[in-house]
C-alpha cells in the first residue's frame, strides 16, 4: 500500500535536517511497524523521503504507512528470510526506484539467565539481529556502490560495546552486528558509501519492556529518530546514546580490571535480578517455552 499524504497533516518536525536533503530520497526501514522504526519512518517522510516500512507483521506495516503523513509504503518482510527480503526490496524499488538509504531497525530481544533461554530464542535473535543485518547488507549495498551513493545506518545496542546479564544472547549477536559492520566499513573505504551504526541504550518499546535501566535514564524513540536523521546529516560512523556513552565505555576499558568490573556493576543493569517477567510476557511469547 502506498500513500501519499498532504504536508499540512503532518506533525511539525524539529530535525536539524534540511527538507532538501531528503527530499526525493528513496529510504527503507526494517521493523519499521512500531516503536523506533515507526519513528525514524515517520521522521524520513516528514523531510520529504519516500520511505518503505518492511516489518514481519504485514499489517503493522501497511497501518503505519497509512497513518504517517508523506509518501509511505508498507509491506511484509521477514529478514530472516533471503527470498522475502529481496522480494520486498523489488516492490520497494518497483514502487520508488533504486534505494538511497537503509535503516536496519528490525531486532528481537529475549531477556533471563543464559541456561533458561531455549533454543528457538537463542536462535531468533542471532537470525533477526546479526544474519538479518549482514542479509540486508549483502542485497543492498553492491547496488549504491554501482551508483556510486548511499547510507546504510543499523539500529545497533548499547549491548554492542557492554556485557549486559540476562542479555546473553541479544549481546552476542549485536556485539556481532558491530564487528561486521567495522569489517564491511574497511571494504568499502574507497567507496562514497556511509556505514553507521547507532547504539542507544534502553528505550521505551516493548523489545524493552520490564527491564531495568541501569545508570542510563529510559530513552524515547523519538531521540533514536532524531539521531539518525543527524547521523544522515553528519554521516559518522558510531553513534552512542547517550553520547557520553561511548567515550565512559572506552575510558572504563583501559582501567585494571578488578576495577574495570566494579564500575560496570554499577553502571550497567543487571537483568536476570531486575527483569519484570510479566511486563515481557506478552512479548516474549514469540519465542515459545524456556528450555
Amino acid at each position: 500500500m502506498t500513500k501519499t499524504n498532504s504536508p499540512h497533516s503532518s506533525r511539525r518536525d524539529n530535525s536539524p535536517n534540511s527538507p532538501a536533503k531528503l527530499s526525493g530520497k528513496v529510504a527503507v526501514v526494517t521493523g519499521g511497524g512500531n516503536g523506533i522504526g515507526r519513528e525514524i519512518a515517520r521522521l524520513l517522510a516528514a523531510q520529504g523521503a519516500k520511505v518503505a516500512i518492511g516489518d514481519r507483521d504485514g499489517e503493522a506495516a501497511r497501518n503505519s504507512a497509512q497513518a504517517l503523513a508523506g509518501t509511505l509504503l508498507g509491506v511484509d518482510l521477514d529478514v530472516t528470510s533471503a527470498r522475502s527480503y529481496a522480494a520486498f526490496l523489488d516492490t520497494v524499488e518497483a514502487k520508488f526506484g533504486a534505494i538511497d538509504i537503509l535503516v536496519n531497525n528490525a531486532g528481537v530481544m529475549w531477556v533471563g539467565s543464559f541456561d533458561e533461554e531455549s533454543e528457538a530464542a537463542a536462535e531468533q535473535q542471532i537470525a533477526v539481529n546479526l544474519l538479518g543485518v549482514i542479509r540486508g547488507v549483502k542485497l543492498v549495498a553492491p547496488g549504491m556502490v554501482a551508483r556510486g551513493s548511499g547510507h546504510i545506518i543499523t539500529v545497533a545496542s548499547a549491548s554492542s560495546i557492554l556485557t549486559t546479564p540476562g542479555e546473553a544472547s541479544y549481546s552476542a549477536s549485536k556485539h556481532g552486528v558491530l564487528g561486521y559492520l567495522k569489517a564491511v566499513r574497511e571494504e568499502l573505504h574507497r567507496s562514497p558509501v556511509q556505514i553507521s551504526v547507532i547504539m542507544p541504550a534502553v528505550v521505551d518499546t516493548a523489545l524493552a519492556a520490564g527491564t531495568g535501566t541501569g545508570a542510563s535514564k529510559l530513552l524515547a524513540p523519538e531521540t533514536i529518530a532524531a539521531a539518525v536523521l543527524r547521523t544522515i546529516e553528519r554521516p559518522r560512523f558510531e553513534v552512542s546514546i547517550p553520547g557520553y556513552l561511548g567515550p565512559v565505555v572506552r575510558a572504563v576499558n583501559i582501567l585494571p580490571a578488578a576495577l574495570r568490573d566494579g564500575l560496570m556493576r554499577r553502571l550497567v543493569p543487571n537483568q536476570v535480578r531486575q527483569v519484570d517477567r510479566g511486563a515481557r510476557a506478552d512479548y516474549e511469547s514469540q519465542f515459545g517455552d524456556h528450555a
